[in-house]
Order: C-alpha cells, then sequence, then structure tokens
C-alpha cells in the first residue's frame, strides 16, 4: 500500500515522538525523515486544529541518551518533555558495534545491554507519555521461546516486564515462533514479514528471472520456516521444497545439537533458480550446507534470503561459497547491524525496511488499521507486473 492510498482520517493518538535508541540510530533517522515529510505534504482540513497539535514538524526524534558511570552503570535520560506523546521506541539488540567501558576495559554492548537500556528510557517515560510502542526487530531472547528441560523462558519474561512497565504494543519482524505472543495475550503483538522487500530486492537486482514453476522454487531450510515459503510460494505461483535438520541429540555444540545432514523433500530442483527463505542467518553453516546440496542436486541458481543478517562467525565462508558458486546473492535487512565489509560485498543486497515501519507508525499513531501494511500481496503482484514489463521497480 502507499502511503497516498491509506485512509487516514482519524485524530491522531498524541503528538508522535520517536525514541530511536542508538542501536537503532540510522534507521530510526530514515523512519523520521519519510515521516516528516508526508506530513508536510499531506492534506488535512482539521491538521491547524488542537487535536493536531505538533502534527507537522521537521523532525519527530525525541532526544534520549544514556550516560553510564566508569562502574558500567548507566541511566536512562530524556532531554525533553514527552508528556501526552505518543512514543515509539525503537531498538536493535543485536548491534554489537557499540562498546561502553568498565573500569577501563572495553565491553561491546550484548543483548542484555541493550534490554536493559530499553527499559531505562521506558523508566525515564515514567508514565507521561499517552501510549508506548516497542518496534523491536529481532525480538529479544526469540530464540529462548520454549523449555525442553530445566531452563529459563526469558523471550516470554521480557515480554511480561515490558507490559508490566506500560508498553502497550510490541512490533517485532519475523519472529522465530510468533506463539510467544501467548506470554502476554491481553497486548498489542504483531510480527511481520519483509516478504515484499525480498521481492522487490531480488527483482531489482537480478534482470533475467523468469517466475513460473518451470523456471522458480521456493525453499525453506527447515522445516519451522516452511510457513515463508508457502508463503511465497503460493503468491508466486512456483512450487515449493524443504529440507530437514537430522541432528545428533546425544550431544550438544554451542548451546545446540549439531546437524548430522540435512534431508530434501519436494520436487526436483533440476535447472531451475531456487530462493532459500530464513529468519535469520546466524553463523551461516545451515544455509550454506543447503546451498551446497541444492547445487548437489544441479539448481542453476542459488538466492538466500534472511530477515536478520547476523554472521556471527563473519563471512569469509560466504565469500568461498560465492567463489565456488554455490550462491548467487545474500538478502537481508536493514533491521540489525550491517558492517561496512558485509555493505561492499558483490553478492549482498541490502533491503531497507525504513519505509515499511514509517508507514506502520504513521498509520498506528493515527490509531488506524495496519491489517492491509501487514499484508503484501497486492504489492508483490504489482512489483511482478512491473519486473513482466521490463519497467523499472
Amino acid at each position: 500500500m502507499l502511503n497516498e492510498d491509506r485512509n487516514l482520517d482519524t485524530i491522531p493518538v498524541g503528538a508522535l515522538g520517536i525514541v530511536a535508541m542508538d542501536s537503532c540510530k540510522e534507521l530510526g533517522e530514515k523512519v523520521d525523515k519519510y515521516i516528516a515529510n508526508w506530513r508536510f505534504n499531506r492534506q488535512n482540513e482539521h491538521k491547524n486544529t488542537i487535536a493536531f497539535s505538533g502534527y507537522q514538524n521537521d523532525s519527530y526524534l525525541v532526544d534520549m541518551k544514556i550516560p553510564r558511570f566508569g562502574s558500567g552503570e548507566a541511566k536512562g535520560l530524556l532531554s525533553q518533555s514527552v508528556r501526552g506523546k505518543d512514543l515509539f521506541i525503537m531498538l536493535d539488540v543485536t548491534n554489537y558495534s557499540l562498546t561502553y567501558t568498565v573500569c577501563g576495559h572495553v565491553n561491546h554492548m550484548s543483548p542484555d545491554d541493550h534490554y536493559q537500556d530499553l527499559k531505562r528510557v521506558i523508566a525515564a517515560v515514567a508514565g507521561k507519555g499517552r501510549r508506548i510502542t516497542v518496534i523491536m526487530p529481532f525480538l529479544y531472547e526469540s530464540r529462548q521461546h520454549k523449555r525442553t528441560g530445566r531452563e529459563s523462558l526469558d523471550c516470554a519474561l521480557a515480554l511480561q516486564e515490558l507490559v508490566s512497565m506500560g508498553v502497550e504494543n510490541i512490533i517485532t519482524f519475523d519472529a522465530h515462533d510468533p506463539r510467544v505472543q501467548n506470554a502476554i495475550p491481553l497486548n498489542g503483538f504483531e510480527t511481520v514479514q519483509p516478504a515484499y522487500q525480498f521481492i522487490k530486492g531480488l527483482l531489482r537486482n537480478v534482470k533475467d528471472l523468469q517466475i513460473d514453476s518451470d523456471h522458480l522454487m521456493m525453499i525453506s531450510p527447515d522445516e519451522g520456516g516452511m510457513g515463508r515459503a508457502i508463503y511465497l510460494a503460493n503468491v508466486l505461483g512456483v512450487d515449493m521444497g524443504m529440507f530437514y535438520k537430522r541432528r545428533d541429540y546425544s550431544k550438544i555444540v554451542n548451546g545446540r545439537n549439531p546437524i548430522v545432514a540435512h534431508e530434501f523433500l519436494g520436487s526436483s530442483v533440476e535447472g531451475k533458480d531456487v530462493f532459500v527463505i530464513d529468519d535469520m542467518i546466524s553463523s551461516g553453516e545451515s544455509m550454506l550446507d543447503v546451498a551446497n546440496e541444492l547445487k548437489a542436486r544441479k539448481a542453476r541458481r542459488v538466492f538466500v534470503a534472511s530477515t536478520f543478517g547476523l554472521f556471527t562467525n563473519g563471512l569469509d565462508k560466504f565469500d568461498e561459497a560465492y567463489e565456488k558458486g554455490l550462491i548467487d546473492k545474500v538478502l537481508t535487512t536493514n533491521l540489525t547491524y550491517q558492517t561496512p565489509e558485509l555493505l561492499s560485498k558483490p553478492y549482498y543486497i541490502s533491503c531497507d525496511m525504513s519505509k515499511y515501519i514509517a508507514l506502520l507508525i504513521d498509520t498506528l499513531n493515527h490509531d488506524s488499521s495496519i491489517s492491509n501494511l501487514l499484508d503484501p500481496v497486492g504489492r508483490i503482484q504489482k512489483c511482478l507486473k512491473r519486473y513482466n514489463n521490463g519497467e523499472q521497480i
């Protein structure tokens, strides 16, 4: 849905305030520019009334700081009033590029540090905001969402803690398991899929795709990600296949049971382009194993897409796979920290999510439905039509 197609005829919940944490500063600034531009150009007969006070601004960013003491302790500090504001707090818990000093030693910020800073900012608001929405693309502790033994349920605890502090809505992207929202059944929880951005990114950078069941196939690298592949396969009108991971449950390596083999279920991929989609690339071993298996089955080109590109073990293995012809393109979003090295790779495509987030914030601030924004079928079909007609996307 385009900005001009939205019907925003409701009064804003409150004056808009965007708190872009240091971990999400660049993305927050892009989102802010989109909204400021839209509202400057938007025609509304009521925008000069008191209900629309503060509606048009050069910027909606709230000045925020997290100063630290020499011991590593910190505090949240807001440098301006947020009374009555509809606040949207954005943070990236995986941004390890930020550092702080503890007794003269430099520490890189972990997800735990970012989460604590989020709570500090909420505490600094001190209940004076009209409403608080947390936009946390990579959901904190989402990989620890279920109990298989005597272990903690960290994601559920975090969600309940945020709600108890006054957060009304939590927006995340491609949650590892959306059922974790059952921990806060009376509050807003949205898990957003970047399917449209992936398709647009691929079509913009690969000019000779044939999008039909004879030439393209969607692949899920495991049983947990089947929903993503099935959705895109149905929207694009192509076939899908999946791998399932055979694991050695007798041992644990780096916190998980090691994968013994990837077994494939689906029709032949011979001669076809394949699009492998998952929620995250952590070390990348699973994705590269899947790419190797697909090439062994004579797939033509392998495109790898993941919402979160963490690349915890570096990019050397991806460089090697690209040089060997195992992968052709890697697509991830800018919802998590991207290193300059990653952005410089010839095989890498960055899918910008800032406009999408700006649309969500602008619509929610008007207390309007975001259902159409969450369903990208129409936008994907329009994108495909332009691609097939040779038009610029």
